[in-house]
């Protein structure tokens, strides 16, 4: 009947929640805002609902997205407010779009994660990312389901810079921010490999463990290295509102009597 795409967010102590965790809380927050779902066939019915490229366990995220179906068409704006409502704080609901076009997870071809690096000067991550940038290719390896996996951590960076931590933060200690955009790729480069290829190019190994956020996820312009809103189609897409039949204002009816 209808398919919404929602944004939600793992923030705080929920980015140690894993996607199975988020998968059972939500489909409690379905129940819980008595949304009309629509349901598979066969013995154990499921609610139609589709993940798209869940952050790894233990990142926080500002960017991740899910579309549910429904059996009754329902108004996003509010759909999004009954769920997150519905959920705990720091598992939010921050957008809801109806679905307007296909292929919405070939929009998600890329990832803006901050990683914040305590402990380490900003000049010292700077040196870092400028040799990770300027080597052809960054072998590092990860263990899979498969054994010791080895590949180019370094083809999928489109774009890393390091940063100065913003002044307000707490705690006085050193600390450098790197910026970081990464191509979808198949094997998946995730952050932690790219601090490991920093660690291999540049001898870079913060004292304790990087704090990593997802701040966007979608399509990569590749000429400016952004990534833009992958909702955007869909929000392009919604029809325009009809034009309210109004009669003249206050200001411009003619009073009664007047020549």
């Amino acid at each position: 009947m209808q398919r919404i795409r929602l944004r939600y967010t793992k923030r705080g102590r929920l980015r140690f929640t894993s996607h199975r965790d988020f998968q059972r809380a939500f489909e409690r927050a379905l129940r819980r805002a008595e949304v009309p779902m629509a349901y598979s066939a066969g013995f154990t019915p499921h609610p139609k609902v589709s993940y798209a490229n869940a952050a790894p366990t233990g990142t926080g995220s500002e960017a991740e997205y899910l579309e549910i179906q429904l059996a009754e068409v329902r108004e996003p704006a509010r759909l999004r407010e009954l769920l997150d409502e519905s959920l705990p704080d720091g598992l939010d609901i921050v957008d809801a779009v109806e679905a307007r076009t296909s292929a919405f997870a070939d929009r998600l071809q890329a990832s803006v994660w901050e990683l914040r690096l305590d402990g380490v000067e900003p000049a010292e991550a700077g040196r870092a990312v400028e040799a990770f940038l300027a080597a052809e290719s960054v072998e590092v390896q990860r263990r899979t389901k498969n054994g010791l996996r080895t590949f180019d951590a370094r083809a999928a960076v489109t774009r890393l810079e390091a940063l100065e931590a913003p002044a307000d933060r707490p705690g006085d200690g050193a600390c450098a921010i790197l910026r970081l955009v990464v191509r979808h790729a198949t094997p998946a480069v995730r952050p932690d490999d790219v601090l490991s290829g920093l660690r291999a190019v540049a001898d870079l190994a913060p004292p304790v463990p990087a704090a990593v956020t997802r701040l966007a996820q979608g399509l990569l312009d590749e000429e400016s290295g952004t990534v833009t809103d992958p909702l955007a189609p869909d929000r392009d897409a919604a029809p325009a509102a009809p034009p309210t039949a109004a009669g003249p204002s206050a200001a411009q009816q003619v009073p009664e009597g007047s020549a």
